[in-house]
C-alpha cells in the first residue's frame, strides 16, 4: 500500500474510533460512581475540578503532599511561584502593565480623533486596539495553561463571567477588558465579595459596558430643554446577575432607585485623554440625583453623595438572596449542573457568617461531602476553554510561542475569550456546550493537536482550519443525528508534523481512561493515539 493510502486509512480509522467515542459521550447522561475512591482518583478529580486538568508531574505532587495539602496550596495562590517562562512571556506584554488612562490616551478615542480621517492613521489605530486585545487574550490563556495556581485561574474564569464585560463594545472595550480582569477580578477572587463587587462597579470597563457612564439625573435648562437622564442597565444587571439573582425579591422600582443612587459614578474622558489615572473612576456631583430615594425598603435621604452608592452595594453584598445566588452558582461550577440544595444552603450560610469571605466559602465547598461524592466524577462537561486548556496541559507541551491556533479553537467552538456580548457571561453547564457541532469540532481539534498539525511554535500562522488535520465526518447512521463537518480539506503544514506522545498523556492522566477507550487505543496506529485520548468521552468531562 502506498504511503498516501496508509495515511488515508489511518485517518479513516481515527475518524471511526472518534465517532464511537463521541457517540458514547452523547449517550452519557450520567456517570456511574466508581466502585473505589482511591487517592489517585481523588487527586485526578481535584485537578479537573479546581483547575484545568493535570499536567505532567501534578499527580505525583499531590500523592507526595496529600489531596488536602494541595487544596490548601490552591486556596493560597500567593504561595505558588509561577514558572520563569510564563513570567517572562507575560512581562513582554506592555499593554497589560499600563493603566486605563495611558491606554485611553495612547490608543483610544483621542488617537482616533488625531487620525483626522487619514486612512493609514486609522488603520494604525485599529491595529493598536487589536494588539491590546490580543495581548489580553494571550495572557489569559497562557496563565490557564501554565500557572501552578490553577484554582485562581478557574476562579478568574468564574468571576469574569459573573461580572462579564464585552471586549468588542467600542474602542474602550478593546482597551480596558484585559486590565479589568487584572485590576477588578483577579485580585479579589479569594477575598471579600464586597470588595470584588466594588472593584467591578468602579472600573471604567464596566462603567462603559453597562452604560453607567451615561447615567445622570434628568435636568431642564433655562430654555426648558432636558439634559441627562437615567440609564438603568447597570442597576438592573448588578441585581439580576451580580448579586440578588433574578428571583432575589427586588422590583422595577428598586432598579430605578438604584440607578438614581448610582448617578455620578462615571469616568472623566477629558482627564483620561491627558493620562490622569485617577480619572478612571470619579464621582461627578453634577450628574448625581440628590432627591430622596427608597431602595430595598430603605430610605436614602435627599442630598446624598457617593456614600449612598457605597451603602447600596453594602446592602446588596450582605443580602441573604445574594448569598444564595452566589452559593448556587459556585456549587454549579465546581460540583454539578444541578447542585445539591443542602450544599447550596451550607455555602450560603458560610458566606453570611463570614461577611462574604470567598476563601472561606471555597474552603467549605471543597470539604463538603457533596463535593467528594464519587457519583460527581465526570458529571461536568468541559467548556471550550476548559477543554482546550486541558488538552495542552495533559500533553505536557512547553511554553507555546504561537497561541493563535488555540485562540482560534476557542472562537470556532463558541467561546472566544472576553467575547460574550451579553452581561450574563458564558455558561458552564452541559446543556450550553454538548451539541453535535461542538462534538465534531472537538474531535477535529483533538485529531489536529494530537497529530502535530497545529503550528504552536511558528511566529505566523493561518487560521486553525487551514492547519488542522483532515476533518472527521459523521453520518446519520454512525451517530443517529446529522454531524457532517462543513470545513474544507486543508493542506498539510509545510514541515513534517510531530504527533504528541500518547504514553506521556496517559501517564499524566493516571488511570482515567475507560476499558473501551483503552482497547480502541491498543488497536490504533501509534501516531493517532494521542488525538484519540484527547477526543475520548472521558476526557471531555471533568
Amino acid at each position: 500500500m502506498s504511503p498516501q493510502g496508509q495515511h488515508m486509512n489511518g485517518r479513516i480509522l481515527a475518524g471511526s474510533l472518534m465517532l464511537v467515542f463521541a457517540a458514547q459521550a452523547f449517550a452519557a447522561s450520567h456517570h456511574e460512581a466508581k466502585p473505589t475512591w482511591t487517592e489517585e482518583q481523588k487527586a485526578r478529580y481535584v485537578l479537573d475540578r479546581l483547575g484545568y486538568g493535570p499536567s505532567p508531574g501534578d499527580l505525583d505532587h499531590i500523592k507526595a503532599i496529600g489531596v488536602n495539602a494541595w487544596i490548601s496550596e490552591q486556596l493560597h495562590p500567593e504561595s505558588l511561584e509561577a514558572p520563569v517562562a510564563l513570567t517572562e512571556r507575560l512581562a513582554k506584554m506592555d499593554s497589560l502593565k499600563a493603566g486605563a488612562a495611558s491606554l485611553y490616551a495612547s490608543f483610544g478615542p483621542p488617537a482616533r480623533k488625531a487620525a483626522n480621517g487619514d486612512e493609514e492613521a486609522i488603520k494604525r489605530v485599529q491595529k493598536n486596539l487589536n494588539d491590546v486585545a490580543d495581548q489580553a487574550r494571550q495572557a489569559r490563556l497562557l496563565a490557564a495553561l501554565y500557572s501552578p495556581a490553577q484554582l485562581q485561574e478557574s476562579l478568574v474564569d468564574f468571576w469574569f463571567n459573573h461580572f462579564n464585560v464585552f471586549i468588542d463594545k467600542g474602542d474602550e472595550g478593546r482597551l480596558w477588558t484585559g486590565i479589568y480582569e487584572r485590576d477588578a477580578i483577579r485580585p479579589y477572587v479569594l477575598g471579600r465579595f464586597r470588595d470584588l463587587l466594588g472593584a467591578t462597579a468602579k472600573h471604567p470597563a464596566m462603567l462603559y459596558y453597562l452604560d453607567n457612564v451615561q447615567s445622570a439625573a434628568a435636568t431642564v435648562d433655562k430654555n426648558g430643554k432636558p439634559h441627562g437622564g437615567l440609564n438603568e442597565n447597570y442597576a438592573r444587571e448588578v441585581m439580576e446577575l451580580h448579586t440578588l439573582g433574578v428571583d432575589g425579591g427586588y422590583t422595577q422600582h428598586d432598579v430605578t432607585e438604584l440607578a438614581r443612587i448610582l448617578t455620578g459614578w462615571t469616568y472623566d474622558g477629558k482627564r483620561l485623554a491627558s493620562g490622569e489615572e485617577d480619572a478612571a473612576f470619579v464621582f461627578d456631583p453634577k450628574k448625581h440625583d440628590v432627591e430622596e430615594k427608597t431602595f430595598l425598603g430603605e430610605t436614602f435621604p435627599a442630598g446624598g453623595d457617593i456614600a449612598e452608592g457605597e451603602h447600596a452595594l453594602d446592602l446588596l453584598a450582605r443580602s441573604p438572596a445574594t448569598a444564595q445566588h452566589l452559593a448556587f452558582q459556585l456549587a454549579q461550577y465546581f460540583v454539578a449542573d444541578a447542585p445539591p440544595p443542602k450544599l447550596v444552603e451550607r455555602l450560603s450560610q458560610r458566606y453570611l457568617k463570614t461577611d462574604g469571605d470567598l476563601r472561606a466559602v471555597m474552603t467549605t465547598l471543597f470539604a463538603s461531602p457533596e463535593f467528594w461524592n464519587p457519583a460527581n466524577v465526570g458529571m461536568k462537561f468541559k467548556t471550550p476553554l476548559q477543554y482546550v486548556a486541558s488538552t495542552v496541559r495533559a500533553s505536557g507541551l512547553p511554553m507555546i510561542s504561537n497561541i493563535k491556533p488555540l485562540l482560534d479553537a476557542l472562537y470556532q467552538n463558541g467561546e472566544p475569550l472576553y467575547a460574550c456580548g451579553t452581561p450574563d457571561g458564558y455558561k458552564n453547564t452541559q446543556a450550553a456546550w454538548l451539541n453535535p457541532d461542538a462534538m465534531i469540532f472537538r474531535l477535529n481539534y483533538a485529531n489536529a493537536l494530537g497529530s502535530g498539525y497545529l503550528p504552536l511554535w511558528q511566529s505566523a500562522t493561518p487560521d486553525l482550519i487551514a492547519v488542522a488535520a483532515p476533518p472527521i465526518a459523521a453520518s446519520d447512521a454512525a451517530m443517529g443525528m446529522t454531524m457532517m463537518a462543513t470545513t474544507p480539506q486543508p493542506a498539510l503544514p509545510p514541515s513534517k508534523p510531530k504527533p504528541l506522545d500518547p504514553a506521556l498523556i496517559e501517564n499524566t492522566l493516571g488511570n482515567a481512561l475507560s476499558l473501551n477507550t483503552t482497547e480502541a487505543l491498543d488497536s490504533a496506529p501509534a501516531n493517532l493515539r494521542a488525538g484519540m485520548i484527547l477526543g475520548s468521552p472521558e476526557f471531555m468531562r471533568r
